[in-house]
């Protein structure tokens, strides 16, 4: 069974505490940083070692490429998503061939190492946000609807389940989530048709979706990972969207208008999400775990959509090369890095 919670760990291995927490049911997920990465091998290793423990559980890491980007030594340096935007509005053809290459590359190397999915990607419109930046495709909706399609379907050809972020858009508020509680004032109609219409439009290369911490005051008081009119009337009523729902990290500043971190994930799960993610905090994952300890398991149908097709690449003596296509794929990466580097 695949638990509600998703959690990290300290470092390189697991320690004894991290074995028995990994035990708990309501534990369904595991979430890995930079700190938990020194080269390819390791991350194998590790994520085997998870799995010894729990089988069942689900691995992710944020790989989206450019400045986030969690596996790094040994691994593809993958351009920011800005940078496929940038090389649109030169060549819009080689832009959606090297959208869709990215795409299976990040999703190739992930797979390698034992992770299932990676948390992208960004669908955001490039407006405002200092903190989505050139993590967003592009500043034309309709530019971000083509190339992000295409790095999705690049994704699902490595047989990586995708998750788009984050819904609504947090791309037209300029307050961080992470250190504040954004607030945007547009109206539905607004939101509709600058924002959101970029997941509607993509739905179907969707497996995922995570919400925004971001309050749109106009539409609901709560923020959107915490409130039923956005997740089930928006997302599964007119969307009619029937994948995973994952909260976004809940020890974000902008999530503690719920509470504590028992209280947030209680509400993240009652407004509709299927996980929720409390990260960087051992002691708020243990108050997440104990007010969840007795609900309702999730939806597992759902949830097992996000398992990757792990094993079916393999590193080479320890070290990421997947062959002729990943030699390519590499290359182009860093000739776009550089092309667009500033």
């Amino acid at each position: 069974m695949i638990g509600s919670l998703m959690l990290d760990i300290a470092g390189l291995t697991l320690t004894q505490d991290d074995q028995q927490l990994l035990k708990e049911p309501q534990v369904g997920g595991l979430i890995l940083f930079g700190r938990n990465v020194a080269s390819p091998q390791q991350v194998r290793d590790l994520t085997d070692s998870i799995r010894a423990v729990r089988p069942d559980i689900l691995i992710a890491v944020d790989q989206e490429g450019g400045r986030v980007q969690r596996l790094r030594d040994g691994f593809t340096r993958l351009p920011a998503m800005g940078m496929l935007g940038q090389l649109y509005d030169i060549d819009p053809d080689e832009a959606l061939s090297a959208a869709a290459t990215a795409g299976w590359l990040m999703a190739s190397e992930v797979l390698a190492v034992g992770i299932d999915f990676s948390f992208a990607p960004v669908l955001d419109v490039n407006g405002i946000s200092h903190v989505i930046g050139d993590r967003g495709f592009h500043a034309h909706k309709d530019i971000v609807i083509q190339l992000s399609r295409a790095f999705m379907q690049g994704m699902h050809r490595a047989g990586m389940a995708t998750t788009g972020k984050h819904f609504p858009g947090h791309g037209s508020v300029e307050a961080d989530s992470h250190v504040a509680a954004p607030v945007d004032h547009r109206t539905l109609d607004e939101i509709r048709a600058q924002d959101m219409t970029v997941f509607f439009e993509v739905a179907d290369q969707l497996d995922a979706l995570m919400p925004a911490h971001v309050i749109y005051p106009q539409v609901d008081p709560n923020p959107a990972g915490f409130s039923k009119h956005w997740l089930q009337d928006i997302v599964r009523g007119e969307m009619g969207f029937d994948g995973v729902l994952f909260s976004d990290d809940l020890t974000m500043q902008a999530a503690c208008v719920a509470g504590g971190a028992g209280a947030r994930i209680l509400a993240a799960l009652h407004a509709g999400c299927d996980m929720g993610l409390v990260c960087n905090d051992r002691a708020a994952a243990l108050d997440a775990l104990h007010a969840v300890v007795d609900a309702p398991m999730p939806n597992q149908a759902r949830l097992a959509k996000m398992r990757g097709k792990l094993g079916t690449l393999n590193l080479i003596d320890g070290s990421i090369a997947l062959g002729d296509e990943w030699e390519i794929a590499n290359m182009q990466a860093r000739a776009i890095r550089e092309r667009f580097a500033t």
